[in-house]
């Protein structure tokens, strides 16, 4: 079987342009929330929100999804973008030890003001922050290191370093060329199964580079919002003291 290369992020992290970039190399099949898409539209939906008549794929499971992403990986290398907390339930060593991991943060503050502005009534279970903390000590302690780890903020200041030092990490060929685009990126042409709704700054980017906030300030939101970065704020902080430094 081929590589597995699992870049384990959180919503509004800057993961789908990451993904975009590896989208840019080529060599590899890119695969965008695999097991999100199985998450929130398989035939048994697990987000907190979901509610009778919402859209639902029949056939479509978490582990058909895993066994589709094995098939794949037979015929060649593999990189995913997903969230942990879609598959929590899933974690043990043997299921973990078919990826290459790799972890990508960002300051709760932007993602979950961002997840507000999108999704008003996001519940707290879609952030993700804890489940993505759990993985990586649970990894940590499996392998007895930490894995690579990078931030958002450094990702978009020193993009030609960071994405150097991942490849570096998940051993792979680091491709300069990918990490620059045309704009207009035609997001609905690649399987991206909630429609790109989230990812118009992507289409207007044409690099991995910081694009304009249009979001409301986190003390400008309701309590609720405050309080969920509260709380995800201590799982950021984590991960964010074993950061890879540019």
């Amino acid at each position: 079987m081929h590589p597995i290369i699992a870049l384990w992020a959180v919503p509004r992290s800057t993961s789908t342009a990451f993904e975009w970039m590896m989208r840019q190399r080529g060599d590899l099949d890119c695969l965008h929330e695999p097991f999100g898409e199985a998450w929130y539209q398989g035939e048994e939906p697990l987000w907190q929100r979901f509610k009778e008549g919402d859209k639902v794929t029949p056939g479509l499971t978490l582990q058909s999804t895993w066994e589709d992403i094995q098939q794949r990986a037979e015929r060649g290398p593999v990189f995913i973008k997903d969230f942990p907390h879609y598959i929590s339930h899933m974690w043990d060593e043997t299921f973990l030890s078919h990826f290459t991991h790799a972890f990508l943060i960002r300051d709760p503050a932007l993602t979950i003001t961002s997840m507000y502005d999108k999704w008003p009534d996001f519940h707290e279970g879609e952030v993700g922050f804890p489940e993505q903390r759990a993985l990586f000590d649970l990894l940590s302690a499996l392998h007895g290191k930490a894995p690579f780890v990078f931030d958002s903020d450094d990702l978009l200041e020193n993009p030609k370093e960071m994405v150097a030092r991942f490849c570096e990490a998940v051993n792979i060929d680091y491709m300069e060329s990918a990490l620059s685009w045309e704009p207009g990126a035609q997001t609905e042409d690649y399987s991206w199964w909630d429609g790109g709704s989230f990812h118009k700054n992507l289409r207007e980017s044409t690099g991995l580079q910081r694009q304009q906030r249009r979001y409301v300030d986190l003390d400008a939101t309701p309590q609720r919002v405050q309080q969920v970065y509260r709380r995800m704020k201590p799982h950021y902080e984590r991960l964010y003291q074993h950061r890879t430094l540019p």
